[in-house]
C-alpha cells in the first residue's frame, strides 16, 4: 500500500485529506509541524509527501530543503501561496509538483498518482540511517555516532547508539554524499562538485583537496585510519562507503 505523509498545519484540512486518501486505499500519516514532518519522513518512510508551506515552526521550504538533504521521496507542495516566484522557489528547492489552495480533490489525486509513479521509476528511497560496524550516519538528524568499542565486532544493532562525532560542515557533506550511495563508488568529480560547486580548479589541486578531507574523516571514524575498513579509495575513480 502506498504511504502518504500529509504535512498540514490546519487540523480540519489535514483530517479531510487523510479521510479522502484512505478512501482511495492510501496509508496516511499526518504531521502538523515541520519538525514532526521531518521525524515522520525518517521513521515512517513515506512513498510521497504532500507538503503545506505555511507551517507554525518552520517554513515549508526549509522542510523541503532539509528533506532533500537525505531523501529523494516525491514531494507535492500544497499551498495558499499563489505567486509564481514562490512556485519557482519551491520547484528549485526540490518539489516535484505544486498545487495551490483552494484545490480540486480530483486534480490533487491525479498529481499525487503522477508523483508516486515518478518515485517508483526512480527506484527505492535509500535508508536514511546508514550503519557500519564502526559508526552510524544519521542523515535526517545530520549526526554521526561512533559505536562503543565492545560493539565494534562486525555486528550491526537495530538501535544505533554511541558517542556523537564532531564533523566540520565539509566533512559532513562528504560523508553524507557517500552515505546516500552506500556500497557504490562515488566518482571524484561528483564529490568535488557537491563540495565546491561546478567551477573546479586544476585536477591535481582538487584531488588533493578531496584526499585531505577523506583522511580527516578516516582519523575520526576508522579504528585504523591507515587501513580503512569503511571509507575505501577506488584508485583513479573515487571513494566508497562500505558498511
Amino acid at each position: 500500500m502506498t504511504r502518504v505523509l500529509v504535512v498540514e498545519d490546519e487540523p480540519a484540512l489535514g483530517r479531510a485529506l487523510a479521510i479522502t486518501l484512505r478512501a482511495k486505499r492510501y496509508d496516511v500519516d499526518v504531521a502538523h509541524t515541520g519538525a514532526a514532518a521531518l521525524d515522520a519522513a525518517a521513521t515512517r518512510r513515506p512513498d510521497v509527501v504532500v507538503l503545506d508551506l505555511g507551517l507554525p515552526d518552520l517554513d515549508g521550504l526549509d522542510v523541503l530543503r532539509a528533506l532533500r538533504g537525505w531523501s529523494a521521496v516525491p514531494v507535492v507542495v500544497l499551498s495558499a501561496r499563489h505567486d509564481s516566484s514562490e512556485k519557482v522557489e519551491a520547484l528549485d528547492a526540490g518539489a516535484d509538483d505544486y498545487v495551490t489552495k483552494p484545490f480540486a480533490v480530483d486534480e490533487l489525486l491525479a498529481r499525487l498518482r503522477a508523483a508516486v509513479r515518478r518515485g517508483e521509476a526512480a527506484g527505492p528511497v535509500p535508508d536514511p540511517v546508514v550503519q557500519t560496524a564502526r559508526f552510524t550516519v544519521d542523515l535526517p538528524r545530520r549526526r554521526v555516532l561512533l559505536r562503543p568499542p565492545h560493539q565494534d565486532d562486525g555486528e550491526v544493532d537495530a538501535e544505533p547508539g554511541g558517542e556523537q562525532v564532531r564533523l566540520t560542515p565539509t566533512e559532513w557533506q562528504l560523508l553524507a554524499e557517500l552515505a546516500r550511495s552506500v556500497g557504490r563508488v562515488v566518482g571524484r568529480r561528483e564529490l568535488l562538485v557537491a563540495l565546491r560547486g561546478p567551477h573546479l580548479g586544476s585536477e591535481a589541486a582538487e584531488t588533493h583537496y578531496l584526499r585531505v578531507y577523506v583522511a580527516q574523516l578516516r582519523r575520526k571514524l576508522e579504528a585504523d585510519p591507515s587501513a580503512p575498513r569503511h571509507l575505501i579509495t577506488e584508485p583513479g575513480v573515487g571513494y566508497r562507503l562500505v558498511p
